[in-house]
């Protein structure tokens, strides 16, 4: 009856590059699909999220311009007045 040796062995001393090369690969592979599941649960829901996207933007650039006429117009905007 045989005794099989190699099933004894010390796993510590076995580190191999194989295994540092595939332990960096899953390492690659894990951070893909996390970043493939926030892209879908970004766009979870949305028909065209580009779109939403860019729509986004354009509010944002709005905004910022609308910021920007108050600063140098002080109340460049049309004036509300009621005569009593």
């Amino acid at each position: 009856m045989g005794i099989c040796l190699s099933c004894f062995k010390d796993s510590s001393n076995d580190c191999s590059a194989t295994e540092i090369v595939s332990a960096e690969a899953r390492r690659m592979k894990l951070a893909e699909a996390a970043e493939k599941r926030m892209k879908e649960q970004e766009s979870r829901g949305l028909k065209d999220p580009e779109k939403v996207k860019r729509q986004m933007e354009r509010n944002q650039e709005i905004e910022r311009r609308q910021e920007e006429a108050s600063k140098i117009g002080g109340s460049g905007g049309l004036k509300w007045q009621v005569d009593n």
